[in-house]
């Protein structure tokens, strides 16, 4: 392996094969490898100015030029070493092999990235304590006849017939080591360590390929390719299907909440959230006209019940890729929104991507180019309720027209905030390699597609002069998060599995820099409401969701009501809706129970906008792991059933049926010796496991310091 540097970046060559290691942030690196004379320039998620990044490999610098210091930042040795070692008089035919032998190393801050005599990589903090290293266990370069498992720390394989390749990068798995982010699946484990986990983006799974070790780094795979990554105990495995090159990132810190600072500055924060969002969120499936929104509205104000926003679900179109409003159900939607602002509530519009044959659109968004290509034959995305297409997000002009057709259609009626639906996109087979987007194949860029959903309502709205910009998405990757993002939990069950799953899935989305989450309220496949045991989950899931970033009560609700053929229209059969699904809906108790929590809900809010203005300010997640404000706290490491919402408030839901009472840790705090109960207000001592009682009407809160709710 030989090494040079060009200005701030560290190369590394050996045959075809080159790596490029630079500054990007502060106490960070960016590794790069490729098999090409030219490095790929896209960088994906790392899309934020950062210190460290003026200067990309082969950036040729005129004589007397004088570089940026930021781009001065990084130290870079390159050392010939000896191989004059006695054991080496033992392999005479390896030592005529060799001629030279180097290693080379760059710092940036906190953190070193140093090449060893083999060429293989390992990342070490100010304190030189390992962080993470190289998997290789293949032939020696010293000796050149020995050939052991043949397994390299970096690959790229050629894909027969193309000009891609197959990645493979591996590094030593620790048996201490903790793993949290990764974004959204759907399993109980909030620590990932042991598991593997799919790099695609489905319903209910955001796949944000950023990670927070317990041995103090960060590491954002910059790779939109579907894949996989294997977090096994005798190695950690990262894998794309196709690419065109190998891209980390790798940041070092001394406390998780300095490493998701150092993260989201390369990839983004939130912009400010908007003031009505912090409240109440009602939907269901579905709304299915004007007067129904209208009468739950002002049920809620007859009630003088706190509502934020009502959302109105899928198919209130004419037909999708229209983008409007059917006509029959929605004759004036004009007077809808202004009776609804009178009342104080937004209201919110679903827009799916999906175009179908038979929309208006069809033809012109076919015909320029604006729809996802198929790779070979022909054929549907989606065949529900419709044959359909989705639109290329990538395409900027296609997410122009798709903006600007919402505007006209929904924005001349005061609609200025969309859900974001089908965003993964959802197709009806995941075969990835039959699509082909404008920025690549769907193999190599497919988990890029939500970001640039929710990117195309974000330019549009930002243009248009918006400044209270959110919109809520059914999916997300990494950089997500600046385009006004709020990720959902997609069409979970109903059930207290999957709320248990919810929260860990939560959790992990904010250390994976997505802040701006929820769930449906209750779930939302499934839910009598007249059942008893239902009627429990929804009760422990509303006393939950009055504690989560965003407030929103959805779910399908079955059995739906039977409308026969009143809701054809001409080829378009319109969803009917579920039961009811708003507070007053599930009995008296029930009522009685969502009422409280849906008044403390308000009380809760100023707090939850100062949580929003760091997560802004700093990318801090909203909801937090017990280890993200206790790092130095074992214990908190193990927590996984309870949760900080922010700094002050300690979270410990219920979420298991028939339960009568359930443990709690209350750590050590640097502000205070106790943690106060919310609605008791009794005082507990820091540092010791309780546990509490905790009947149906209530939920274990506590606080520290002063009472946030005052």
């Amino acid at each position: 392996m030989m090494y040079r540097r060009e200005h701030n970046v560290l190369i590394a060559q050996e045959g075809n094969t080159t790596v490029y290691i630079q500054p990007w942030g502060a106490n960070a690196l960016r590794v790069q490898m490729t098999k090409e004379q030219q490095l790929d320039s896209n960088t994906w998620a790392l899309s934020e100015p950062a210190a460290g990044t003026e200067l990309s490999p082969g950036t040729e610098l005129s004589p007397g030029t004088e570089l940026p210091v930021s781009a001065q930042m990084p130290s870079i040795t390159i050392q010939e070493i000896s191989f004059s070692q006695p054991w080496l008089k033992h392999y005479p035919e390896a030592q005529k092999n060799i001629e030279r032998a180097y290693i080379a190393s760059i710092t940036n801050g906190k953190i070193t990235a140093s090449f060893n005599h083999e060429g293989w990589l390992t990342f070490t903090n100010d304190k030189d304590e390992v962080l993470l290293k190289e998997f290789w266990r293949n032939r020696s370069r010293i000796d050149r006849y020995c050939i052991p498992l043949n397994l390299s720390g970096r690959e790229l394989k050629p894909v027969k017939g193309s000009s891609d390749w197959e990645l493979t990068a591996r590094f030593e798995a620790f048996e201490d080591e903790k793993i949290f982010g990764l974004g959204q699946y759907q399993d109980e484990f909030l620590n990932k360590k042991g598991l593997v986990l799919d790099l695609c983006q489905k319903n209910s799974q955001s796949s944000v390929p950023f990670m927070l070790s317990s041995r103090g780094y960060g590491f954002l795979w910059n790779n939109p390719a579907i894949g996989r990554v294997n977090f096994a105990n005798n190695i950690t495995e990262w894998y794309a299907q196709s690419t065109k090159k190998m891209d980390y990132w790798v940041t070092a810190g001394d406390t998780p909440q300095q490493i998701m600072e150092q993260y989201t500055s390369v990839t983004g924060r939130t912009p400010p959230l908007p003031s009505f969002a912090s409240g109440f969120w009602q939907c269901k499936l579905r709304y299915k006209n004007q007067e129904e929104v209208l009468s739950v509205a002002r049920e809620y104000k007859r009630r003088n019940l706190p509502l934020s926003v009502i959302v109105i679900d899928f198919f209130h179109w004419t037909m999708q890729g229209d983008f409007e409003f059917d006509p029959v159900d929605w004759p004036d939607p004009a007077s809808m929104v202004k009776e609804l602002e009178e009342m104080g509530i937004i209201l919110m519009v679903s827009v799916w991507p999906t175009i179908d044959e038979r929309s208006k659109n069809f033809g012109i968004m076919a015909q320029n180019g604006h729809l996802v290509r198929f790779e070979r034959g022909s054929g549907v995305h989606m065949s529900w309720m419709g044959n359909t297409v989705f639109f290329d997000a990538t395409h900027p002009e296609a997410r122009k027209f798709v903006w600007e057709t919402c505007k006209k259609n929904y924005g001349q009626y005061g609609i200025k905030h969309y859900w974001l639906d089908e965003a993964e996109p959802e197709y009806g087979i995941y075969d990835f390699d039959q699509f082909r987007y404008a920025v690549g194949p769907a193999l190599q860029v497919s988990n890029i597609y939500p970001q640039y959903f929710a990117k195309a309502f974000f330019e549009g709205q930002s243009s248009s002069g918006q400044t209270d910009i959110l919109n809520l998405v059914r999916c997300a990757w990494a950089g997500s998060q600046k385009y006004g993002a709020l990720v959902w939990s997609g069409d979970i069950h109903s059930s207290f599995r999957a709320m248990r799953e919810q929260l860990q899935a939560g959790l992990n989305m904010g250390l994976a820099g997505i802040p701006w989450w929820t769930t449906d309220i209750g779930g939302f496949l499934g839910g009598d409401i007249h059942d008893p045991e239902f009627q429990e989950l929804i009760i422990r899931w509303f006393q939950w969701g009055a504690f989560c970033p965003v407030m929103r009560l959805h779910g399908e609700r079955p059995p739906f009501e039977d409308l026969g053929d009143q809701e054809y229209r001409g080829q378009v059969r319109q969803m009917p809706s579920g039961q009811a699904n708003e507070v007053w809906s599930f009995g008296d108790r029930a009522y009685e129970i969502m009422q409280k929590f849906l008044l403390l809900r308000e009380k809760l809010r100023p707090y939850i906008h100062t949580l929003m203005e760091e997560s802004h300010i700093k990318g801090s997640p909203v909801m937090r792991t017990m280890f993200y404000e206790f790092p130095d706290d074992d214990k908190c490491w193990n927590c996984t059933d309870q949760y900080m919402l922010g700094s002050k408030i300690l979270v410990a839901p219920v979420m298991e049926k028939e339960i009568g009472k359930r443990k709690v840790y209350l750590p050590k705090t640097n502000s205070t010796d106790t943690w106060t109960h919310l609605f008791t207000g009794e005082k507990f001592k820091a540092g010791q496991t309780i546990e509490e009682v905790c009947p149906l009407e209530t939920l274990p809160v506590y606080y520290q310091g002063e009472n946030p709710l005052v």
